[in-house]
């Protein structure tokens, strides 16, 4: 059987290109030696069932642990039954040991307890009688909620002690999307203090799950290479990489999307352009991993970090910011400063999903922007949208949830709107500069026969109370980001947020001023 990419459940070595499950957690053997009940997180699709499962068979099979793992979210539909909840778990473990530990390694028949030391009591007897030390991976821990959460939480730390004297697991790992700082959220206590680790204070390290590094992703498209004889061009796999900065189901989904869907013939080298077409596959299809995501926005704790984000300001990456953790831990901002978006495709489903209801509303018939010779016509653009934003700008800026950049969503909606199905929007969060950067490409071949591509530069600030105007600073940035793109000219939009700016129709106007730089360059006031 050939093996492929894989976008769904854990990888198969025998099925699927995969890098070494072991590799990817290197600590787990040391913390089950060392007696350790520890943490790993990792947001989802990044490989934890994976490295999990692979790390229990390893233990067993290595002949001095009886490991097992298991997954808690059965246990969900318990809500605050957490009897129940304790039950569901335990039937898991059961199952799962009958498919993956000899006999002799089974759990016994489970004593009668109350609902409150179900599971203590249950792996208090496995414990004593198994042969082995027994190391127990509890994966989704954090789809319990509430009460039912804090029992299990607490049956564990209760029965911590008695493990010097194997009555009690000898190993386990929680293992979920987030670190256990963020389990006192799960179970209703206050996410705003991380003081304390507590309900589960006796654990010994927290690990994260890192996504692939750009050897891996190598490595990883290597072997597609080994097995089909289809290579990928110079550039190719490092583009891959700064697509998905390494996010393992994005580095799988995309390859995927390119050898399985509108299949490259096996003979043809896979090209950057390749990847870049299915990027924008995987946005528009919405698959449930980015779906997933995108329901987080809506949330206050992502909204208070990744509105600062997309607006360009500067946000210290703070251990100690709950809210930070929490965004962080869903795999939406990258793990290093500064506070930005963790990769580009994400970029861009966090601004086409904040902006859809803009390009909802957008009546604009996008080919009445290409000119005869299939060209855009971006002055015509500006004109029509600074129109509609002096219609609609104060209604939308003040109805989404994300009004501190309202403006510049709303721009950006607009703009793909237009451009949407002709050309393509690149974007660039300046993080600390107060802006945000925007390439237009638009390939086009005239009505001769020649091909070009038509590159328009935007920049977008805001002009909030108690800060200058910034214009002057605006023009300043765009020089740089015009020489960085090599181009002669620009636009540079600037929006007043003040409470005390003028009426939007008042103050809305299209003009031209020159750089520092000496560029001629459009001005949006709006």
């Amino acid at each position: 059987m050939s093996r492929r990419f894989n976008t769904a459940g854990p990888c198969v070595p025998a099925k699927h290109y995969m890098i070494p499950a072991l590799e990817r957690l290197p600590q787990g053997p040391g913390l089950v030696g060392q007696q350790a009940y520890f943490v790993v997180h990792a947001p989802r699709q990044t490989g934890k069932t994976t490295a999990l499962r692979a790390l229990a068979r390893e233990l067993t099979a290595q002949g001095r642990y009886a490991a097992l793992y298991f997954s808690c979210e059965v246990g969900a539909t318990a809500g605050e039954d957490y009897g129940a909840a304790s039950r569901d778990i335990l039937t898991q473990i059961r199952f799962n040991a009958e498919d993956h530990l000899p006999p002799e390694l089974r759990p016994p028949a489970w004593p009668v307890e109350s609902d409150a030391s179900l599971l203590q009591g249950a792996l208090r007897a496995w414990a004593r009688a198994c042969p082995r030390p027994l190391v127990l991976f509890f994966d989704e821990i954090d789809a319990l909620r509430g009460q039912s959460l804090v029992n299990v939480l607490r049956q564990l730390r209760a029965g911590f002690p008695e493990r010097e004297n194997r009555d009690f697991p000898w190993s386990v790992a929680l293992c979920g999307l987030r670190d256990v700082r963020d389990y006192k959220a799960a179970s209703g206590g206050d996410p705003s203090r991380l003081g304390t680790s507590s309900p589960f204070n006796i654990k010994l390290e927290s690990l994260r799950l890192g996504d692939f590094t750009a050897e891996e992703v190598a490595e990883l498209y290597g072997q597609h290479t080994a097995d089909t004889g289809q290579r990928f061009a110079p550039g190719a796999v490092e583009y891959a990489y700064e697509l998905t900065g390494g996010q393992p189901w994005l580095v799988n989904a995309l390859a995927r999307e390119v050898v399985e869907k509108p299949q490259v013939p096996g003979d043809k080298m896979i090209t950057s352009g390749h990847l870049e077409d299915a990027k924008e596959r995987l946005i528009l299809a919405r698959a449930t991993h980015l779906d997933s995501l995108a329901a987080r926005l809506a949330e206050p704790r992502v909204q208070r970090i990744l509105s600062p984000v997309i607006g360009g300001d500067l946000l210290p990456l703070d251990p100690y910011n709950d809210d930070l953790s929490y965004v962080r831990d869903l795999g939406l901002i990258d793990v290093n400063a500064p506070v930005r978006v963790a990769n580009p495709i994400y970029r861009e489903v966090i601004v086409r999903v904040l902006s859809a209801s803009v390009q909802e509303s957008v009546t604009a018939n996008p080919r009445s922007f290409v000119r005869p010779d299939n060209s855009f016509d971006f002055p015509k653009v500006l004109t029509e949208f600074a129109e509609w934003w002096i219609e609609n700008g104060e209604f939308l800026s003040k109805g989404g949830f994300y009004h501190e950049v309202a403006p510049q969503l709303i721009l950006m909606g607009y703009l793909q709107r237009v451009v949407n199905g002709g050309g393509s929007i690149a974007r660039e969060y300046a993080v600390g500069a107060g802006r945000v950067d925007l390439t237009i490409r638009w390939p086009y071949t005239t009505p001769g026969g020649t091909r070009d591509v038509q590159r328009e530069a935007i920049e977008i600030k805001t002009w909030r109370a108690t800060k200058a105007d910034p214009l002057h600073q605006g023009l300043k940035q765009l020089d740089r980001y015009l020489d960085r793109l090599q181009l002669d000219t620009g636009t540079l939009a600037v929006f007043d947020q003040r409470p005390s700016a003028a009426a939007i129709d008042e103050r809305t106007a299209i003009t031209e001023t020159v750089s520092p730089g000496g560029r001629v360059i459009t001005l949006l006031r709006g």
